[in-house]
């Protein structure tokens, strides 16, 4: 590990591998979590005859907890250490997702959902704030591409585990409490490598949504278009006449585009100048594989390969910009930015699922894919104005 700073003289520091691990290991456990999660609760609440538009709400419940929680982690962190929030965050994230199971009324489920994604997003905001500080700044593209891979290998491993054990019984809901709490042994184990927050941020933290508006506004598409997918693709796939098991490995492909693609992504991420064009380039690939989708959906294989490379290109921008982010900031603010960045994630996980939700209800089942087009549309506008009116900012 120490001979690559010998060889190489760049690269300013080497890559702490004990804090990459636990960071990871957090971020594997969330993904397999909300990748078997949502659309495991969605199945649910559709059997038992609730509309697409409050499976959407509740859907959204993860956002309203992610909104409130992205401020308050760095505040958490900084006083009571980075590993001791995260263990903290993993317990809440397990006990919550057992307690689906045991709560029969559905108004129960929407406090359990602010727990969960209130802990869940706690963990994403202080392992990206972990990894960023762990990761050297020559190779910042590559180790986020890392990062990517297997948080996207998570959201894939998900509904394959959905698709094989289904939704009935504890099973599901014990599955995803015990690879949430498995989480914690590498954070424990490397404790010693937790980050120092240091002084409090440097400003208000609404802020820190507008310093880097592109990257903002590309996790803001990312939060929309994944969790309204997530949620609300099992229940598109089923109404045009796919089983349970093949809707559950239609997202699965959506998840191995994220794997395959997010190193390559990466790197390219490291290599360019204006990134704005490479975040561009996802949205509108984004924007066609959304218009393509219903005049395709009736053909299993053509489905699979128009989600393999969109999910890629939407998860690139989530990639992209938080390798834009750690490249901008540091320390205090880079922790409030990473916050901020998790903010608009949430925001789009809040406004995502009950747009395409309600979208389906007025428009009738092909309002998902429209919907989608709907966010990528606004977000290849918005580039391509920043672009002409700046073009030499990144």
């Amino acid at each position: 590990m120490d001979h690559s700073s010998s060889r190489n003289p760049l690269i300013r520091e080497v890559i702490h591998w004990p804090a990459l691990f636990a960071a990871i290991s957090a971020i594997t456990a969330v993904g397999i979590a909300i990748g078997l999660g949502l659309p495991l609760l969605s199945v649910i609440l559709e059997k038992r005859g609730v509309s697409s538009s409050m499976i959407g709400l509740n859907s959204a419940m993860a956002g309203v907890a992610a909104m409130v929680a992205a401020p308050i982690s760095t505040m958490i962190a900084h006083r009571f250490g980075v590993v001791t929030t995260m263990v903290l965050s993993i317990v809440a994230a397990a006990v919550s997702a057992l307690g689906f199971y045991f709560a029969e009324a559905l108004w129960m489920w929407f406090p359990l959902r602010i727990v969960f994604h209130g802990a869940i997003t706690i963990l994403f905001v202080l392992s990206e704030f972990w990894i960023n500080t762990a990761a050297p700044p020559s190779r910042r593209g590559l180790v986020l591409g890392i990062y990517a891979t297997v948080l996207s290998l998570g959201f894939a491993a998900g509904p394959l585990i959905f698709s094989i054990i289904g939704s009935e019984g504890i099973l599901p809901f014990l599955i995803g409490s015990g690879v949430i709490l498995l989480a914690a042994v590498p954070i424990i184990m490397a404790r010693k490598e937790d980050p120092q927050i240091g002084t409090a941020p440097d400003l208000p933290f609404m802020r820190y949504i507008f310093l880097v508006p592109t990257a903002t506004a590309a996790v803001f598409v990312f939060g929309a278009v994944e969790s309204g997918g997530l949620s609300l693709f099992p229940v598109y796939a089923n109404r045009t006449g796919f089983t349970e098991s093949q809707g559950a490995l239609l997202l699965m492909m959506m998840g191995l585009g994220n794997v395959l693609f997010q190193i390559p992504i990466g790197l390219i991420a490291d290599r360019i100048g204006d990134r704005r064009r490479l975040l561009s380039l996802f949205a509108v690939i984004g924007l066609v594989g959304s218009i393509a989708l219903p005049f395709l959906i009736h053909s299993w294989l053509l489905t699979a390969a128009i989600l393999l490379f969109w999910g890629g290109s939407v998860a690139g921008l989530y990639t992209v910009g938080l390798a834009h982010l750690g490249d901008k900031l540091h320390g205090a603010d880079l922790a409030s930015a990473n916050a901020a960045f998790v903010f608009c994630y949430a925001l789009g996980m809040l406004v995502g699922p009950q747009t395409i939700g309600v979208a389906m209800d007025v428009t009738g089942h092909h309002g998902f894919a429209w919907a989608l087009a709907f966010f990528f549309a606004i977000y290849v506008v918005l580039t391509v104005f920043r672009m002409v009116l700046e073009p030499k900012r990144t």
